[in-house]
């Protein structure tokens, strides 16, 4: 409950003043405990309520490092490694020297299978291969929690109600709502994100081209919410993300023997 205070007389203030200006330590950012976030309704965009989350979710500082380690992990783990050659004991034929050593007059050759020869085998060529690396969970959890703060701090975090969806599979329809709230490429692409499928707003988003995209939670990934100008997200799709990467909050049940 807010409670009334009186002003500081001039004297306080002259004296707190002369203590900032001498002081050398360097003060603190304050860190509220939780963050108010607005819950809109789509596409209307109307105010619906407030809602407050945890700092630790939504008020997280820049961390560049742990971004970068997020995105190449998930890069590494996008990765087919299916390439693959033959070397010279894996092409078919026979073994057999393809001409005598000397008296040929030319130069001198083994196989057929060798890397010198077309057909033959590939000197150090590709096989295939795990590209993965590996991230501690609470190190990629953390870089979760930071690009949704990093986006929640430049107002690019938009919380719209459950059950997002459009009344007509027009991809005309969904650019005219992308351009009234100011979502669309020229105002930097959006990303809308939902916690299932929705057959109107998906088939719409499929034609809008560089003003946007939809995706279900499930396949977002910390690579993009970071490249897009802005992130459009049902409520239940953001609580589902932030229940599903916060090992480094929650302590770990150890069972008895």
């Amino acid at each position: 409950m807010a409670t009334e205070t009186s002003l500081p007389s001039n004297e306080t203030q002259d004296y707190s003043h002369s203590i900032l200006r001498n002081t050398t330590t360097p003060v603190a950012e304050f860190t509220p405990p939780t963050v108010p976030t607005t819950i809109y309704k789509f596409p209307t965009m109307e105010p619906l309520r407030f809602e407050s989350y945890s700092s630790k979710y939504l008020y997280l500082p820049l961390r560049r490092d742990i971004l970068h380690r997020a995105v190449i992990f998930e890069g590494d783990a996008t990765r087919q490694g299916t390439a693959s050659t033959k070397t010279r004991y894996e092409v078919h034929g026979s073994h057999r020297k393809v001409r005598p050593q000397k008296g040929m007059g030319k130069a001198r050759l083994g196989t057929r299978q060798s890397p010198v020869i077309r057909g033959g085998g590939k000197s150090f060529g590709p096989h295939p291969r795990d590209f993965s690396t590996e991230l501690p969970r609470k190190v990629y959890d953390l870089a979760w929690r930071t690009a949704l703060s990093w986006r929640y701090r430049k107002g690019g975090l938009i919380i719209c109600e459950d059950g997002m969806d459009i009344d007509y599979l027009k991809a005309r329809y969904a650019k005219r709502i992308f351009d009234h709230n100011h979502w669309g490429n020229a105002y930097g692409r959006s990303l809308v994100v939902t916690n299932s499928y929705r057959k109107n707003l998906f088939g719409a988003m499929q034609d809008l081209g560089s003003e946007g995209r939809v995706q279900v939670v499930d396949d977002v990934d910390v690579k993009d919410l970071l490249e897009q100008g802005r992130i459009i997200i049902e409520k239940s799709a953001l609580d589902e993300i932030l229940r599903q990467h916060q090992s480094d909050l929650v302590a770990k049940v150890r069972t008895g023997v």
